[in-house]
């Protein structure tokens, strides 16, 4: 096989309306189960990979990615699996601190 021969992989069952199934491919797997090293990894992905407004539409403003870009997705889910709501999210975003402290666990 030369070099220039190029596969792809297609997943089988096929992606809804709004997801194409080269996006789905392109997501970051999420870990199995989410430690305070990944909620780290997470936070500090949606607050440096936050939306900036543009001439063209709202861009990554670390990679200039059309936003939310992949790895802001991924930490929202992972922020989520923790149990955190979009305006958490949202919150710790406006705050802009990688480092902040996340609010408590809600109860279950």
């Amino acid at each position: 096989m030369s070099i220039s021969t190029a596969h792809r992989v297609r997943p089988v069952t096929p992606a809804g309306p709004t997801e194409s199934s080269d996006d789905t491919l392109r997501e970051i797997p999420l870990p199995p189960y989410v430690t305070g090293e990944d909620v780290q990894f997470a936070l500090r992905a949606v607050v440096v990979h936050a939306p900036q407004r543009w001439s063209g539409g709202t861009i990554c403003r670390n990679d200039a990615n059309p936003h939310p870009c992949r790895l802001h997705r991924w930490g929202a889910r992972v922020l989520a699996l923790r149990g955190l709501r979009d305006a958490d999210i949202d919150a710790l975003i406006e705050r802009g601190d990688p480092a902040a402290p996340l609010p408590p666990r809600p109860s279950a």
